[in-house]
C-alpha cells in the first residue's frame, strides 16, 4: 500500500515523471547497447584473429559473469549509497570498455574490454528500478516500466547497426569500438546535467517511505533471500535470457546457414526482434494496469514466441519469411516484459528494492553467461536448428517459473486480505 493518496499522486506534473522516465530509459538503452559492444563485430574479429564461435561466446560469458556477480552485489550498494552515483560509475566503465576494445591487440585485450563492459552493466537494474520506484508517481509506474523495457530493446537494436555500420564504413572494427566509448561519454554528460531528476534520496513514492503503511520491517539485510519468490523470479530471468542470448548472438549465422541468405540480410533479425519487442512493450505497459494475474499475460505471450521460433527451426519457411517470423517472435517477449517487471515488484518485500532487483536480474546475466558458449558450440557442431529449438524450450521453462511466482503473489494477497478483514 502506498503512503501517498491518489489525489496527491495526480497532482504530480507529467513533465516531472516523464523527465525521470526518459533519463532512465536513455541510461538503460545505453546498458543494452554495451551488451552488444563486441557481438556485431564477430565477423571482423574472426577475420583478423581467427577466433572460433566458442571463443567468441566466451567473451560474452565473461561480460555476464562480471555483470551477474556485480549486479547481485550492487543492489546492496545502491540501497546504501543511493542509485545516482552508481549510475555515473557504470557509464564511466562503458567508456573505458570501448576504449580498451578499440586498442586491443588480441584475445586478452578483448577479455578485459568485456569485463569492463560487464562491470558497467552490473548496477543498471538495481539503479533503474530504485529510481523509478522512488521518483515516479504510482499511476505512471507501469508506463515507466514499459519505457524502461522499450529503451533496452532499442539499445539492443541500435548496437548492431551502429557497430557494424561504422566498421563497414571505415573498414575498422576498432573505430566502431572507439565511437562506442564516445557514445557512453555523451550519455554520462546528459545524466550529470540532469542529475536532480535522478536523485533517489528525494523520492516521495517509495513504499519504504518513513511512517508509511508499507514501511519496511527492520530485519537482516539478507532476509529477502529466504523468499521462494525471489529465486523463482531469478529462474524466470535465467531461462528467458537463455533464449534471448541465442537470438542475439547466433540467430543471424544460423539463418544464413539454414536458408542460404546473405549475412547482410540475416543480420537484420536481431534489430527486427528488438524493434518488435519494443512495439510489444508499448502495449504491455497498458496491460499491466488492467490485468490482475500478470503471469497469465506472460505465459500466453512467451509461449506464442516459442511457437514462432520452433517454426523457424523446422526450415520449412521461405528464406525471407524465416527472418520475418524470427523477428516477430520479439512481439511476445515485449508484451510480457512490463508484466514481468511489475510481477517482481509485487513479489518483493518492502525496503529491499535494490537488493531484490539486483539478485533477480543477476539471473539474466547467468543466462547470457551459460547460454552463449552452449549455443556457440551447437553452431560449431553444425546443429543449426538447435538455436531456435533451444530458444523455444527455454522460453517454455521460463513460463513455468512465472506461473509459480504469480501463484505465490496471489496467495500472499489473499492472506493479507483475510488478515485485514
Amino acid at each position: 500500500m502506498n503512503p501517498i493518496s491518489p489525489g496527491a499522486a495526480s497532482a504530480v506534473p507529467l513533465r516531472q515523471d516523464a523527465r525521470t522516465i526518459g533519463l532512465i530509459g536513455l541510461a538503460h538503452g545505453s546498458s543494452h547497447f554495451f551488451h552488444m559492444l563486441l557481438p556485431p563485430l564477430f565477423p571482423w574479429l574472426i577475420g583478423e584473429f581467427g577466433f572460433s564461435y566458442s571463443e567468441l561466446g566466451l567473451l560474452v560469458s565473461v561480460f555476464f559473469v562480471v555483470s551477474g556477480v556485480g549486479q547481485a552485489l550492487s543492489g546492496f550498494l545502491v540501497d546504501r549509497v543511493g542509485a545516482r552515483p552508481v549510475l555515473f560509475f557504470a557509464l564511466t566503465s562503458f567508456a573505458a570498455a570501448g576504449l580498451v576494445a578499440g586498442t586491443a591487440q588480441g584475445y586478452t585485450g578483448l577479455l578485459l574490454a568485456a569485463a569492463l563492459a560487464g562491470l558497467g552493466n552490473a548496477p543498471f537494474h538495481p539503479v533503474d528500478f530504485t529510481i523509478l520506484n522512488k521518483r515516479v508517481s504510482p499511476q505512471r509506474l507501469g508506463h515507466g516500466f514499459s519505457v524502461h523495457g522499450i529503451s533496452g530493446n532499442l539499445g539492443w537494436a541500435t548496437a548492431p547497426v551502429f557497430m557494424a555500420g561504422i566498421a563497414t564504413a571505415t573498414g575498422s572494427w576498432r573505430a566502431a569500438c572507439l565511437c562506442g566509448a564516445l557514445l557512453a561519454l555523451l550519455v554520462l554528460a546528459v545524466m550529470v546535467w540532469n542529475r536532480a531528476a535522478l536523485d533517489d534520496r528525494q523520492g516521495a513514492w517509495a513504499h519504504e517511505a518513513k511512517g508509511g503503511a508499507g514501511a519496511a520491517v527492520d530485519e537482516h539485510p539478507m532476509a529477502f533471500l529466504k523468499l521462494p519468490s525471489v529465486w523463482l523470479c531469478f529462474s524466470f530471468f535465467f531461462w528467458s535470457t537463455c533464449a534471448l542470448s541465442a537470438i542475439q548472438s547466433f540467430a543471424s549465422p544460423a539463418l544464413q546457414s539454414m536458408y542460404g541468405l546473405p549475412l547482410s540480410v540475416t543480420a537484420l533479425v536481431v534489430t527486427g526482434y528488438m524493434l518488435c519487442g519494443a512495439a510489444g512493450m508499448v502495449v504491455g505497459g497498458f496491460l499491466v494496469g488492467r490485468v490482475a494475474r500478470l503471469e497469465k499475460v506472460i505465459s500466453v505471450c512467451l509461449l506464442a514466441s516459442a511457437a514462432l521460433l520452433v517454426l523457424v527451426g523446422t526450415g520449412w519457411l521461405p528464406g525471407m519469411a524465416a527472418v520475418v517470423v524470427a523477428a516477430l517472435a520479439g512481439v511476445g517477449t515485449g508484451l510480457a516484459s512490463p508484466s514481468r517487471d511489475m510481477l517482481i515488484k509485487r513479489a518483493a518485500p518492502p525496503g529491499a528494492t535494490g537488493r531484490v532487483y539486483g539478485t533477480v536480474y543477476s539471473g539474466l546475466d547467468l543466462g547470457f553467461c551459460l547460454a552463449a558458449p552452449v549455443f556457440g558450440a551447437l553452431l560449431d557442431r553444425g546443429m543449426i536448428s538447435g538455436i531456435f529449438y533451444g530458444s523455444a524450450i527455454t522460453l517454455a521453462l521460463s513460463v513455468v517459473s512465472a506461473a509459480l511466482v504469480g501463484a505465490g503473489v496471489a496467495s500472499r494477497s489473499r492472506r493479507l486480505a483475510t488478515a485485514v478483514a
